[in-house]
């Protein structure tokens, strides 16, 4: 099967709800993806926005899997890193490196916007995720904290 990859722009917000919708099954979790989507004025602002980037990957005219990211901009030197804020593919299109292909196009849109380097969590037991992540980076041992704005 031939995958094509996309970068999404204010355009595509079809595509970004589409990926929402691939989000929310691949994560088990479709009422935090799908339940209170923002209006398509909102999301068509956020698309427009240099530091908010959607990449899809594309089966035909189907979205089977994407990423988001973020950028970051540093302030102990002039440069930026990427945050990459969630990754899936559908169950049906995994194991053929859609995923890889993904962080690829993402790799191109960092060195255009100037980023030094992309990071991206996991948690311990993905082990599909961490062999990628593996592949792909070198891995450091952290801890994740949730803190409440209240």
């Amino acid at each position: 099967m031939n995958y094509s990859y996309k970068l999404l722009s204010s355009a595509d917000v079809a595509w970004l709800k589409a990926l929402n919708k691939v989000f929310g099954e691949a994560f088990g979790e479709p009422d935090t993806y799908q339940g209170a989507a923002p209006n398509d004025s909102y999301l068509k602002t956020l698309l427009g926005k240099q530091h908010f980037i959607a990449l899809v990957a594309l089966s035909g005219a189907e979205v089977v899997g994407g990423l988001t990211a973020y950028v970051l901009e540093k302030f102990e030197q002039e440069r930026r890193e990427i945050y990459i804020y969630d990754m899936a593919v559908a169950e049906v299109h995994r194991r053929k490196g859609i995923a890889t292909q993904l962080i690829r196009e993402l790799q191109a849109v960092a060195r255009e916007r100037g980023a030094y380097v992309i990071f991206v969590q996991a948690d311990p037991g993905d082990t599909a995720a961490l062999g990628l992540y593996e592949s792909l980076g070198s891995r450091e041992n952290v801890h994740h904290f949730d803190i409440l704005v209240e």
